[in-house]
């Protein structure tokens, strides 16, 4: 690795380049904040390009009866009780706003004729407030946010690696990386720290993440900085991920196919949502259908690669064509697949963290000063079960704000303290993992980390399970001790697959223990030794460390929003 080290300062590092990052940068430079944006993948393909569905607000223009009031309630609801009420607030009463800044950027929405946004239904939502643009929603937002960053002159470096966050006196002063191609190492000097570096689910087996995201990168940098983990148990599972081929398991077939008029059968030709939820169907709410595919696969019912049918051949080809352009691509890409004629084989794939690191709802600062998170890498929004469509609205209300206090914060500062020891300890991490010559190999400890994760933390889970996950563990963990890590010609990707493996560790840690803790089941959260909810679980669930896990009580839920929660019908209803 090149022993060069570029010393880098600006007033507001962020790390991660997808939605989130994006939006609390362009937030900073129109405020006039110095700011530098650091992602491991390229920008133009961070996460937030993958998202289909669509972003939520109530913009009334479809149905004048909504209110950001109802979005809450609804969003409060859905998430089974264990959402923060202050933070669903203040995220939809400012989504009007947030879309209003993606147009101002230039955003290409859908609109109805006459020139209004359109909005559509989405599962759980009590009124058409689900703006989009085709099926590729996500990309679309990435791209408008790029835009505006490069019209902005907002520097992003791509493939840069932070291997550590730089704290003195619980103070956050920067950062610690390296090139993924060149090996050169960056010590990043800031005054604030926003970390928007995504979630942990790609630590099961199936994940609707690509290979190296979502690792539990944020996880580990929070905690290691002195942060602490909320709800790392509370992982959303997509009904409908790929099984074939392995390189792309977990693939999402968009819920879209099934709120198009899209069957699910088992292996028996049953229509098995009948047994699961008769009145809904295929468009009952996600936490429902992937216990149910999960159920039929377990009880073996299931096809010969463990999956269920999702059959959309009975549509006319026309609406397949023109509804679910993404989902025929990608089948024929990866599979030589027609959906108008076949069923695509699925299962319940690992999706969406929904916990993360603990944050404050009104600025979404953490434990550690300076330091602020947001998007996926936080928690406090979606409780149990996420609401269709808010996760990219989260993205832009939060990005504004936390950018809007990270300036602040960096502009109220008399000096920065910086301690040459920390940094020191940082380059020191590095340079031994770069002489690390074990016997044990990187990338068959993810994966045994990912097979554990499956085994004993998926759909369902039990007390025997989860102990023994923690097991194998300690087992794993003990090899993690003894790697080896190799970088080639091809650049140092081998050295940030070794820092992946110590935060999928740290994410696995933390998500058995609290899956341990949680005793009933509640949203995505299936205990089948503790099937019922359970009034003393109604609360976040704290993780600071192996072993320690507090209770945090919820803050009661406003009346205006309180008094609008109800059951919501899903008829005819995207299921996104």
């Amino acid at each position: 690795m090149s022993s060069t080290e570029r010393r880098i300062a600006t007033s507001v590092l962020v790390i991660g380049s997808g939605g989130s990052g994006l939006r609390a940068a362009i937030e900073l430079a129109e405020h006039g904040t110095d700011v530098l944006v650091v992602g491991k993948r390229p920008k133009l393909d961070a996460h937030t390009s993958l998202a289909a569905g669509g972003i939520n607000a109530a913009l009334s223009t479809m149905d004048p009866e909504d209110s950001w009031q109802q979005h809450a309630a609804d969003t409060v609801k859905e998430s089974y009780f264990l959402a923060n009420p202050h933070t669903v607030q203040i995220v939809t009463e400012g989504a009007e706003r947030g879309i209003a800044d993606l147009v101002r950027y230039g955003m290409p929405f859908a609109r109805e004729e006459d020139g209004r946004i359109s909005q559509r239904f989405f599962g759980a939502h009590t009124y058409r407030r689900t703006a989009f643009a085709g099926d590729y929603t996500g990309l679309e937002i990435q791209r408008t946010l790029l835009a505006r960053s490069e019209e902005l002159d907002i520097e992003i470096l791509d493939s840069v690696y932070i291997t550590k966050l730089l704290v003195r006196d619980n103070t956050i002063f920067g950062a610690y990386g390296f090139d993924l191609t060149t090996g050169t190492r960056y010590v990043f000097h800031a005054d604030a720290v926003i970390l928007a570096a995504g979630g942990h689910n790609r630590i099961w087996r199936r994940s609707s993440s690509r290979r190296d995201e979502n690792t539990g990168d944020s996880f580990r940098l929070a905690y290691e900085a002195g942060g602490r983990i909320r709800d790392p148990e509370l992982v959303q599972f997509h009904p409908s991920g790929l099984i074939e081929p392995e390189n792309a398991a977990g693939t999402l077939v968009s819920e879209a196919a099934r709120g198009e008029g899209g069957i699910l059968r088992n292996t028996l030709g049953e229509r098995f949502m009948s047994r699961y939820d008769p009145e809904r169907m295929e468009l009952s709410t996600r936490d429902r259908v992937a216990l149910a595919a999960y159920t039929e696969i377990k009880e073996g019912r299931g096809t010969a690669h463990g999956g269920v049918w999702l059959d959309v051949s009975h549509l006319d080809r026309d609406v397949v064509m023109r509804r679910l352009p993404r989902v025929y691509q990608t089948l024929m890409e990866l599979q030589m697949l027609d959906i108008t004629t076949d069923p695509i084989e699925i299962a319940p794939t690992a999706h969406y963290s929904m916990g993360g690191v603990w944050v404050r709802p009104d600025d979404h600062s953490t434990d550690v000063t300076g330091l602020y998170a947001i998007g996926e890498a936080s928690s406090g929004l979606h409780g149990a079960n996420r609401l269709g469509g808010n996760s990219l609205i989260e993205l832009l209300v939060f990005g504004r704000i936390v950018g809007q206090a990270a300036a602040k914060y960096s502009e109220g500062l008399d000096a920065q303290l910086r301690s040459e020891n920390a940094v020191s300890e940082a380059r020191a991490e590095v340079d031994t993992l770069l002489v690390s010559d074990g016997h044990e190999n990187v990338r068959a400890l993810q994966r045994a980390i990912r097979n554990t994760m499956t085994e004993h933390a998926g759909v369902v889970r039990d007390e025997v399970g989860l102990t023994a996950g923690l097991t194998e563990l300690d087992e794993i963990e003990l090899r993690i001790a003894d790697v080896g890590v190799h970088p080639d010609i091809a650049g140092f990707s081998d050295v940030a697959h070794a820092f992946d493996l110590k935060s999928a560790a740290l994410a696995a840690r933390a998500t058995l223990e609290a899956a341990l803790e949680r005793r009933e089941t509640r949203g995505c959260h299936n205990r089948s030794d503790f099937p019922d909810q359970s009034a003393s679980f109604q609360v976040n669930l704290v993780w600071s460390g192996p072993g320690e896990i507090t209770r945090e009580a919820i803050p009661a839920i406003p009346s205006e929003i309180g008094a609008l929660i109800r059951t919501v019908d899903s008829t005819g209803k995207l299921v996104e």
